[in-house]
């Protein structure tokens, strides 16, 4: 079964991935913007959608530097509520949709959401696979362009 969606807990991947935005605070606008960038790009190689959670304490107020799309959703926690339970609740109402992957290294939510029926991911596994897709997208763009190239330079001309 394809994923249906992947459900990312920002700010502990954000923590896990250091090379991100390394002069700004982890909890920082432009280190989330950073990730987001990644995230889309990720989407793009791999093309399944993403929903991104952060607790919204740390959030400023009015208009986000990045703005969600339907390929990368980005969603905040209000007060009294914790992107963990925003993650779990997405969860268990996707799951119904197909595979749903969270990546998070909280280890009492990866067990709640093994529990509801979804998959999990360390932060670093992400990374990795994160890193290795775009490699792979970087390759094939690659070879089609010199595919494209070959065939343009052998084509005669009319």
């Amino acid at each position: 079964m394809a994923l249906a969606r992947i459900l990312v807990d920002g700010y502990s991947l954000l923590h896990s991935w250091q090379a991100l935005a390394p002069d700004s605070p982890r909890h920082a606008e432009a280190a989330r913007g950073e990730l987001i960038h990644w995230l889309t790009r990720y989407h793009d190689a791999v093309g399944t959608p993403t929903t991104v959670f952060f607790d919204g304490a740390n959030a400023r107020p009015g208009r986000a530097a990045v703005e969600s799309t339907p390929e990368v959703e980005i969603l905040y926690s209000r007060l009294g509520q914790t992107a963990d339970q925003m993650i779990e609740r997405a969860a268990h109402r996707l799951v119904a949709f197909g595979e749903v992957l969270v990546v998070t290294d909280d280890r009492a939510e990866r067990e709640t959401v093994h529990a509801l029926g979804g998959k999990t991911s360390s932060c670093a596994d992400f990374i990795y696979t994160v890193e290795q897709a775009l490699t792979d997208l970087a390759k094939d763009i690659h070879n089609l362009n010199r595919r494209e190239q070959f065939q343009f330079h052998r084509s005669p001309l009319p």
